[in-house]
């Protein structure tokens, strides 16, 4: 019987799935880890489960005890989920730019959500400060640390990385994908250097993130902005600190729309922004590297988060990002 043992055992063993209209376009085998295939929704259920493993091992959260996390909201998704699982409390603080939708999940999955103004990571009410304050206030409480706790990035070097080893049978050239706390990327590109050295591990980045800028010149600068959620940083978080990139690739957010609806409309994936990033920085890196070779990224979560602004019209119309090329010709609206 192969029966998995609740929520907390379901997270983890995604599929790995050719991208076949860019495969096809590039020559080359892409291939995306299907982590909205998680029971969360998302990537981040990983990161979210080995974070409260790692305060259960260590003795701080105890039975009854509340997780307080800042979060653009897969990982608050996630922890609301395990502590459901697992009998604890969710106080999630979240910058009120992210979407309604991810809030409204929040809520019916029973977590505390305290929506802050988005401000930068220099300025004390920025939602991180904010949740780390809020925790240290909170009797019986923990902070899950997402950004700077390496149990975060060990849940990648330690499940994703192997499965994804596993499922192509070592056979990977390049590893692609974008960082927010840094851990999915960081994890799996550290596990893949210690199999195979000549793998080449690329940052993904949109505009208005510091990480291309470091990746490329040893500097934190950015230009621009992007409509993604989740990802980008304008600082190396400890996850990302000593992770091996070879080099970044920037995605604007036209691009990333162009990719998320052709996963949409020719490979029936409908997926969020971050994957947009994902496999347009994939696709580049592709064509630069010649047909034949197999680059992995990571499919982080589904469209339907942000349905209300990356796949309605008139939200990107009013961010000037619409354009009918998005829709195959046959489209009917």
């Amino acid at each position: 019987m192969d029966i998995k043992q609740g929520f907390v055992g379901t997270v983890g063993n995604t599929p790995l799935i050719r991208l076949n209209s860019f495969s096809e376009e590039t020559g080359c085998e892409i291939l995306g880890k299907a982590e909205f295939l998680n029971p969360g929704g998302s990537v981040k259920d990983r990161a979210a489960l080995y974070i409260i493993k790692d305060a259960e091992e260590r003795g701080v959260l105890h039975p009854g005890g509340t997780v307080v996390e800042g979060t653009a909201g897969n990982t608050g998704i996630g922890l609301a989920h395990i502590c459901n699982a697992k009998g604890y409390k969710c106080l999630i603080v979240i910058p009120d730019t992210q979407s309604q939708e991810k809030m409204d999940m929040l809520r019916t999955l029973g977590a505390e959500v305290r929506p802050v103004p988005a401000v930068p990571y220099k300025n004390p009410n920025n939602y991180v400060k904010v949740s780390a304050r809020i925790a240290e206030e909170t009797p019986n409480a923990v902070w899950a640390n997402q950004f700077d706790n390496l149990a975060n990035r060990r849940a990648h070097y330690e499940t994703t990385g192997p499965e994804i080893w596993t499922q192509t049978d070592g056979k990977v050239d390049a590893w692609v994908a974008a960082t927010g706390t840094g851990g999915t990327y960081a994890g799996t590109a550290m596990f893949f250097k210690d199999q195979n050295p000549d793998i080449q591990c690329v940052v993904a980045d949109p505009m208005g993130s510091g990480l291309y800028s470091y990746v490329k010149t040893g500097e934190i600068s950015s230009s621009g902005n992007s409509i993604t959620e989740g990802i980008g940083n304008g600082r190396v978080t400890a996850n990302m600190q000593g992770a091996p990139a070879d080099d970044a690739i920037q995605v604007t957010d036209p691009e990333a729309l162009k990719t998320v609806y052709q996963l949409l409309y020719k490979d029936g994936l409908f997926m969020g922004g971050s994957v947009g990033i994902n496999v347009g920085a994939a696709v580049k890196l592709a064509k630069k590297m010649g047909p034949g070779h197999t680059i992995v990224t990571v499919l982080c979560d589904s469209g339907a988060r942000y349905q209300s602004r990356l796949f309605s019209r008139d939200w990107l119309k009013q961010k000037d990002l619409w354009s009918d090329e998005l829709l195959p010709a046959n489209f009917q609206a």
